[in-house]
């Protein structure tokens, strides 16, 4: 049977035609470093134009990538992926650094990210996530398996979230290699003063090298939180 990445292609190109620019994955399946339920199929699709009658052609496409538990796909033109860089620095400097042509042209090769809003949109993201963080665990302090896969759900984003902060904070260079999620939680506690221990505990738990049974949920949520914003402070004073 085709992979998922092979039958979004074929979707896309059999709803869109000679219209489908180019389809890029990005994010960490391309490094290899994906987890199954925790990690998403990132896909950009770059489209000569997109006006409603696009967006009805891929209408039933969408909805079945998103049924597969996956985000759906980022909807650029040709000139937006070229001008709109400063908009969304994070996800454009993921498409540069860690990306695969799945068809079509290679828009990628004279990608140049505007950074002029970089670090206020990684600030942004951080305490976005982090608030929201909260507002889940308000209602599932009560039930320990319901905090514990809230925290896994999250550890992949405030993954990506720190290596941004880690590229602002002048590690672009070491980071230009495919990253694990792990190697860039070693990086931040170097570069921040953070105690990783927390996300390895995360880690350990969500692939199933501890268990779960003799975890304080509440105290690693605290704990947890307590080292996302320190790295949210270091952020905000650049």
């Amino acid at each position: 049977m085709p992979s998922p990445l092979d039958q979004i292609v074929d979707r896309l190109k059999t709803a869109l035609g000679d219209h489908l620019v180019s389809v890029v994955l990005y994010g960490s399946a391309v490094t290899g470093d994906h987890q199954l339920g925790y990690s998403d199929l990132n896909v950009l699709c770059v489209l000569d134009q997109v006006t409603p009658r696009e967006l009805s052609c891929v209408s039933a496409v969408f909805r079945w990538w998103r049924e597969l538990g996956n985000p759906a796909p980022l909807l650029l033109t040709r000139q937006e992926f070229r001008t709109s860089s400063d908009c969304f620095a994070i996800e454009f400097h993921d498409i540069l650094h860690q990306h695969r042509i799945l068809y079509g042209e290679n828009v990628v090769t004279e990608l140049q990210v505007d950074d002029s809003f970089y670090r206020a949109q990684v600030e942004h993201e951080l305490r976005a996530k982090l608030l929201r963080l909260r507002h889940k665990a308000v209602g599932v302090l009560a039930d320990r398996q319901l905090l514990g896969r809230l925290l896994a759900d999250s550890l992949s984003t405030f993954c990506v979230l720190f290596r941004h902060a880690l590229i602002l904070h002048g590690d672009a260079n070491d980071l230009g290699a495919p990253q694990t999620k792990r190697d860039v939680i070693v990086m931040a506690a170097q570069r921040f003063q953070i105690s990783p221990e927390p996300f390895q505990r995360l880690f350990d738990l969500r692939d199933g090298k501890s268990a779960a049974s003799d975890v304080d949920f509440q105290m690693l949520l605290a704990d947890y939180m307590m080292q996302i914003s320190t790295v949210i402070e270091a952020v905000d004073r650049l």
